[in-house]
């Protein structure tokens, strides 16, 4: 580990990762990479926990390519020195900002999405000219495996190097000195990351997770509403970190919304067969759902299958903030329904949980959009809509607080990777003689004149 640390601190001093030509050419050889080996991309991720090659392709490998694709369509202009201004005291002076790589990266991914929440911090990192010593989880170990066999047979060890390990491989990972670590995971191991980074002053970003809400007012529309949260929540059996996690519904509406969310989960004929649903990732986590799942409160589904790591979605009503149910993110197809009387009441019970990852809120009315955008902190959401925002590649994505933070996608993530250096460039053929001595008061007066213009 030593050895290939090394071996990236070298090869990133070499200055090679500063040519724009060399990032776009890595970042194409990944994308072919990828593309000539989906076939066993898609059969590693179903050994994993079944999942299937129309999810894989939608929720994993297109989200690659088309990072990879505007990457090298943008690089240039993401790379280029932009203009700033300058204030008159510096006249006269021209003012750039100029982004370099941050250097020998570290990124240590996460099971859900192995594919996807590894390689796209990946190829923001790439693109930035750094260097990647990518960690997948060991929790997906087939894909890990498929990974690094693509990557460390085809990349240069000191540019591009994949680490496979368990929580061991980790720790010893972050002894060492690297110059940017990017983490996607929980926000129990985050504090681990986070600590661990400051030994060595390390910038970090976190990408974590939380109990994302979802708002459905009376003023929605219901039947659209409910098609896109039953969607959002149960793709990937709900192991997905901008999941709704809980449902907050006009009471006005609720007996309605729980037969919406019956009838729409029966449509969708959720199953591993019909290639909409995955297992539960391993027996740790089954048995950690099954205590949150209390049978009393379910209103549709809560059928489990441990031999099978299978959970159906299930709807729970009955739910309040006390209910072990809302101490923890889920992570997994159970969906409480908790029902609001006023909006400004359920926002209150909202905001005293740690700031949530994402958002949502389901209203025809600009005014109630309004104020769920403008009473809650998070990372990023949606109006009328849940989880899709992630495939906007124009939108920054990350967390706030304890869901994170930091951003990536696109021109977001070459930045995350990037520092932004700030030079001002003056001539020498003209000086203001106000900062040299004497100091007089006259030119004490001036210099607070030009500091306010």
């Amino acid at each position: 580990m030593k050895d290939c640390i090394e071996a990236q601190r070298s090869f990133f001093d070499s200055g090679e990762t500063l040519d724009l030509n060399f990032r776009r050419t890595q970042l194409k050889l990944l994308e072919e990479l990828l593309r000539e080996n989906e076939e066993q991309l898609f059969d590693a991720i179903y050994s994993d926990f079944q999942k299937s090659e129309f999810e894989t392709t939608v929720t994993e490998l297109e989200l690659i390519y088309r990072e990879i694709r505007e990457a090298v369509r943008k690089l240039d202009r993401w790379a280029r020195p932009q203009r700033a201004a300058t204030n008159l005291l510096n006249f006269p002076s021209y003012s750039f900002v100029m982004p370099e790589p941050l250097g020998v990266s570290l990124i240590i991914g996460t099971w859900n999405y192995p594919y996807q929440l590894c390689l796209l911090p990946a190829v923001a990192a790439m693109a930035a000219g750094c260097t990647v010593v990518l960690k997948p989880s060991e929790l997906a170990p087939t894909s890990s495996a498929i990974m690094a066999k693509l990557i460390n047979e085809n990349f240069h060890p000191g540019y591009f190097w994949v680490e496979e390990g368990d929580a061991a491989t980790t720790r010893e990972l972050l002894k060492h000195k690297f110059d940017k670590i990017f983490f996607t995971g929980s926000t129990e191991v985050g504090k681990i990351i986070y600590k661990a980074a400051a030994e060595h002053l390390t910038p970090v970003t976190l990408e974590l997770g939380g109990k994302s809400p979802a708002f459905v007012t009376a003023n929605c529309d219901l039947g659209m509403s409910v098609k896109r949260l039953i969607y959002a929540k149960f793709i990937n059996a709900g192991q997905t970190c901008i999941a709704p996690d809980y449902v907050m519904v006009d009471k006005q509406i609720e007996q309605q919304f729980l037969q919406r969310c019956k009838e729409e989960i029966q449509k969708a004929e959720y199953s591993i067969s019909n290639h909409n649903y995955v297992q539960i990732v391993n027996h740790r986590h089954f048995d950690r759902l099954l205590a949150l799942l209390n049978e009393e409160k379910v209103y549709y589904g809560g059928e489990t299958h441990r031999d099978a790591r299978t959970i159906s979605p299930t709807i729970l009503r009955n739910v309040d903030f006390s209910d072990a149910i809302m101490q923890e993110e889920i992570f997994g197809p159970l969906l409480p329904v908790i029902p609001y009387d006023g909006l400004d009441l359920a926002l209150k019970q909202a905001a005293q949980l740690p700031k949530p990852l994402s958002c949502y809120v389901f209203s025809k009315r600009k005014a109630e959009q309004r104020k769920v955008l403008n009473a809650l902190s998070f990372g990023g959401g949606c109006i009328n809509e849940a989880l899709m925002h992630v495939t906007n590649p124009h939108l920054p994505f990350g967390g706030v607080g304890a869901s994170g933070f930091g951003r990536y996608h696109l021109k977001a993530g070459f930045l995350t990777f990037s520092n932004l250096k700030g030079v001002m460039k003056k001539p020498s053929w003209f000086e203001l003689n106000l900062k040299y001595h004497p100091l007089t008061t006259v030119k004490l007066w001036w210099i607070r004149l030009l500091y306010r213009v």
